[in-house]
């Protein structure tokens, strides 16, 4: 999946959208079916019409239906792929009716192939490099979709024992002169945090933590939003605690802002790479507005 990082043009206010209830029902409704949505029919149970159910339930969760269906069924081959004793079971387990069609979408659904998936994602080929920037030492990841991981710290070797227990099967490769540029781009981004990213994205994640993740990707540079603000936004009101578990999971910083989330009395609380650093990071961005 990629995610569009770069500046958008309209940016969440922070209310709740008048329309969450109705959309939380219709997600629901896609995770309890084992059919893809039909548009016109979930439409019709929010009582809106089909462009603006489709353009609401976007803004909301960050996907289309048609996305969040595609993404809900990833999950389930995911899981299924854990414990289920053959891939022909996980397919037909996770919903899909024909091995054809699951191999068709499975490199999109899950990265790689079904078994290298089931092997942990043995061979798969990491590329990645640590520069610097004005906030310490960085850490670059790339898979063939994307990037997949960037790190921030202080200990240039703790960034790369922590890529090699992200990515245990995966055979991490120094990046060459021509990664350097990625390399680059992201520290013009961290450094610059207004300008965006306009590198695609390799996003591991549920559909939970990727409706989380676009709506952090709504809060400008140099702002904050709590998480119980979050949760309002992406129409589950009640999940709280798993937004911060989709912040705390998050391994691209700064592309996915994980870092402007902040508890409800404005607190800063913990970041996967350092609370010191979040405030860092914070304090610079607000110094660049």
């Amino acid at each position: 999946m990629k995610l569009d990082v770069t500046k958008s043009k309209e940016r969440s206010k922070g209310a709740t959208h008048p329309h969450t209830t109705a959309v939380a029902a219709a997600c629901r409704g896609i995770e309890a079916s084992d059919e893809l949505p039909n548009l016109d029919r979930l439409a019709k149970a929010a009582g809106m019409s089909r462009f603006h159910f489709h353009r609401v339930f976007k803004k909301i969760t960050g996907l289309t239906p048609k996305a969040y269906a595609a993404g809900h069924r990833a999950d389930k081959a995911r899981r299924e792929l854990g414990k289920s004793r053959t891939v022909t079971e996980a397919i037909y387990q996770a919903g899909f009716n024909s091995n054809g069609r699951f191999y068709a979408k499975s490199a999109q659904m899950l990265g790689m192939t079904p078994k290298r998936f089931r092997d942990g994602g043995l061979g798969e080929e990491i590329r990645f490099a640590v520069g610097e920037c004005d906030l310490g030492s960085i850490l670059v990841a790339s898979s063939v979709r994307g990037v997949c991981a960037i790190s921030l710290g202080d200990d240039p070797d703790a960034l790369v024992r922590d890529l090699q227990d992200r990515f245990p099967k995966a055979q991490l490769v120094p990046g060459d002169r021509d990664f350097e540029r990625v390399v680059a781009q992201v520290v013009g981004m961290v450094e610059s945090p207004g300008t965006g990213l306009s590198l695609p994205l390799d996003i591991r994640g549920t559909v939970f933590q990727r409706r989380v993740w676009a709506a952090l990707c709504n809060i400008p540079a140099g702002s904050t939003a709590s998480y119980t603000e979050i949760a309002r936004r992406i129409g589950a009101p009640t999940a709280v605690r798993a937004v911060a578990g989709a912040c705390a999971a998050n391994a691209i910083a700064v592309a996915i802002p994980c870092h402007r989330v902040v508890r409800s009395d404005g607190s800063i609380s913990g970041y996967r790479w350092g609370v010191e650093l979040k405030k860092a990071l914070l304090k610079w961005e607000k110094s660049q507005r």
